[in-house]
């Protein structure tokens, strides 16, 4: 059941990228920032607070339908995990040890 539905959760869900995270973040100020800039220019013009306002969400809307989906190039450098203790060297569960005030744990 495992090998059909991680394909599924890492297609809907995507898997931990941190250049990923930092890419839309830098994304979103900047998106923000330039629909800021144009909705507060073009209500200037226009005199018109309602323009101001409807163009500021639609760039907010576009904003969080670039950043919020787990799109591939968010998803460029996964981070390689360590598997679970039991399925370390062929699931002998002899996985990494850390040593806790001298005392050998899992």
């Amino acid at each position: 059941m495992d090998e059909i539905l991680a394909p599924l959760q890492d297609a809907f869900e995507g898997q931990i990228d941190f250049h990923g995270q930092r890419l839309a973040e830098i994304l979103s100020t900047a998106l923000l920032v330039i629909f800021g800039a144009i909705s507060f220019v073009v209500g200037y013009i226009y005199k018109d607070i309602h323009l101001t306002l409807w163009i500021g969400l639609g760039g907010t809307l576009f904003t969080g339908f670039v950043v919020i989906p787990a799109w591939p190039w968010y998803n460029r450098n996964p981070e390689k995990w360590l598997a679970s203790g039991g399925n370390l060297k062929g699931g002998s569960g002899t996985g990494p040890r850390v040593m806790v005030d001298g005392v050998k744990v899992h």
